[in-house]
């Protein structure tokens, strides 16, 4: 049974009384009650480093009380990473949780400001209205719209948008929990972690630690397929829950997004969805981005189109990411393109170049995304690199912003048996006549179904369908 997404069986957004309904009032928590909370339920940063929530309330609490005591609380809401949805989801279906979450802990704090970051405009209207709807209440909480951009999501990037600067990282080891928001000690979490928080503080820690696993108990958002958001216990077998979203780990799966790992079929068959069991098979949960690679695409391409991407995506101002990142996606662009062994050493180097060198994460998460790549795909690279490669076309599995302009979907009439398993899997594309057939020949593919209209062309029993660039 859901606990975030507890409710959308019956409403597509939960307002104020609907949230109340469902969840019931949320109680009060002192700071230390709070932190004793997060501590028994090992609750950690849902966005992609895993820190323990309770010892971001303790740094933060620590940094008020020696300086002249206020603080405030942000909510990185920024997903600026484009296989991820999970966020988003939650935002715009059960806002309430998060601003559950955020006050509780401001309150715990004694914050006096709750900011949130976004930059969508669907997010920040349901936040505002989510906000407008609290009342009174809701006047503590302020929206802050910020650049849609990789590095958004970045806490200091995050911070400085926030304070009306460039939304970039400042490159400075200072944590936010000493100094943050306007110079303020600042408790920074994510969307999904104020959420949990907020479960938590309703259910308590032994019904809380009900489902999950005895080391990571509770539930996780994960975004399958750049497509579908779910949500599942801890500890969940990776193989059901492609089962479940109507997919399969195909040649690999990616594994926390693009600064994530990626798993090998066999491993991905028997990994479990936990921090314990992805580092058995080097992988790391992230930001709960769940990326099968599909049989007929090809992994070198792919790898190097989001290397490419995340080159642009860079802050550029510093050497790593000015120079490295774009150097590091030129030689992978030479290796796919048949650069022989050269290239190849060239890869290896490049990375080498950027490792533990910038400002932020941004080239160490870049560099071990094509690293785990390496790896995982290594007869691919080294077949490419040779001059040979796999004969197949790049279908942009791995989804990027820039692929908006569509694909198409087109049916061959002369098969068409009128199956309808199309229009299951692909409601916002496909319209069917009164006949039950497809009401149109030709349709538009966003970027964001591509992987959909995949699974559809390959699950026709009259093999009617194909992708149309």
């Amino acid at each position: 049974m859901p606990r975030l997404l507890a409710g959308l069986d019956v409403m597509a957004r939960l307002d104020r009384a609907a949230h109340l309904s469902v969840h019931g009032d949320l109680p009060r928590y002192g700071l230390e009650d709070l932190v004793q909370l997060a501590e028994g339920i090992d609750l950690r940063g849902r966005g992609g480093a895993g820190f323990p929530f309770a010892r971001k309330l303790r740094a933060v609490a620590r940094s008020a009380r020696s300086g002249d005591g206020r603080c405030a609380v942000v909510v990185n809401a920024s997903e600026g990473e484009p296989s991820c949805l999970k966020d988003t989801a939650v935002l715009l279906h059960v806002p309430h949780l998060v601003l559950d979450g955020a006050l509780l802990s401001a309150g715990a704090l004694g914050a006096e400001e709750v900011v949130i970051g976004v930059t969508r405009d669907d997010v920040e209207q349901s936040l505002r209205e989510a906000v407008a709807e609290r009342g009174p209440a809701g006047r503590r909480v302020r929206v802050s719209r910020l650049p849609e951009r990789f590095v958004t999501g970045e806490g200091t990037s995050l911070i400085n948008g926030i304070d009306g600067g460039p939304a970039l990282p400042n490159g400075k080891k200072v944590r936010t929990s000493e100094r943050g928001l306007s110079g303020m000690p600042t408790l920074l979490s994510n969307t999904e972690t104020y959420a949990q928080i907020a479960v938590a503080a309703r259910l308590g820690v032994e019904d809380y630690r009900s489902v999950g696993t005895e080391k990571e108990p509770g539930t996780v958002m994960l975004t399958v397929a750049g497509t579908t958001a779910v949500e599942v216990p801890l500890g969940t077998s990776l193989a059901y829950v492609l089962e479940l979203c109507g997919t399969a780990p195909g040649q690999g799966v990616l594994i926390g997004g693009y600064h994530g790992r990626w798993l090998p079929p066999a491993s991905a068959r028997v990994a479990a969805l936990s921090r314990e069991s992805l580092t058995s098979y080097d992988g790391v949960l992230g930001a709960g981005a769940v990326l099968p690679l599909p049989e007929d695409t090809c992994p070198a391409g792919e790898v190097a189109r989001v290397a490419r991407w995340m080159a642009g995506e860079s802050a550029g101002q510093c050497g790593p990411c000015a120079r490295g990142l774009p150097s590091l996606a030129d030689a992978v662009d030479a290796l796919v393109a048949g650069g022989g062994g050269a290239a190849l050493d060239a890869v290896q180097a490049r990375m080498r170049g950027v490792r533990r060198r910038g400002a932020c994460s941004h080239p160490d998460g870049t560099a071990g995304f094509v690293a785990s790549a390496l790896a995982v795909f290594p007869d691919e690279f080294r077949d490419h690199a040779l001059g040979s490669g796999c004969g197949r076309r790049v279908l942009g599995a791995l989804p990027l912003p820039e692929d908006e302009s569509p694909e198409r979907l087109v049916v061959d009439w002369t098969l068409c048996k009128g199956h309808g398993l199309c229009v299951d899997l692909l409601p916002d594309v496909v319209r069917l006549d009164d006949d039950g057939f497809p009401a149109l020949a030709v349709m538009e593919v966003p970027a964001r179904l591509r992987p959909k209209a995949l699974r559809a062309v390959r699950r026709c029993p009259a093999l009617a369908l194909r992708i149309q660039e």
